[in-house]
């Protein structure tokens, strides 16, 4: 789940090979959270309503990871095992967010189950978004001990 669209064409396109890619092993779905003009409203106010879109799209039962710079870090191996730990042991949708640039309001914080970041470097939201499912990918294949990852 993503707040906001992804415009970059080269972006979309890299998204749309990794989801295929992603296809193979698991069932995967981005999901786009609307938000209406950003123009004049506060850091707040539009943490508030992206917060509302968010919590709005979540089930009760999901496990939520929020994509986050202060998230906990992986190299590729251990987001891999992580990743293998969350499908054994979650019944329900195991949900990864990625917010707005402000980053998320305190009761989406509140309603995730942890934080996972991507990097300590910052990234635009358009590309963190090619950055993650090429790391899903990639923890998928080192799952299946498939050449793509080289360790």
């Amino acid at each position: 789940m993503q707040v906001g669209k992804t415009n970059n064409g080269w972006v979309k396109e890299g998204i749309s090979e990794y989801l295929n890619r992603l296809s193979n092993y698991i069932p995967f779905e981005v999901k786009d959270l609307e938000i209406n003009s950003v123009k004049n409203k506060s850091k707040e106010s539009l943490m508030m309503e992206e917060g509302k879109k968010i919590l709005a799209a979540i089930k009760p039962g999901d496990y939520v990871v929020l994509l986050d710079e202060g998230g906990k870090l992986y190299n590729s191996e251990d987001f891999a095992v992580w990743v293998n730990k969350k499908f054994a042991g979650i019944s329900n949708d195991l949900v990864f967010v990625i917010g707005g640039a402000y980053g998320f309001h305190d009761e989406v914080k509140v309603r995730s189950n942890e934080k996972l970041s991507m990097s300590p470097m910052t990234f635009t939201h358009q590309m963190i978004r090619l950055i993650f499912v090429e790391q899903l990918y990639r923890a998928m294949t080192i799952l299946k001990n498939e050449p793509y990852h080289h360790s």
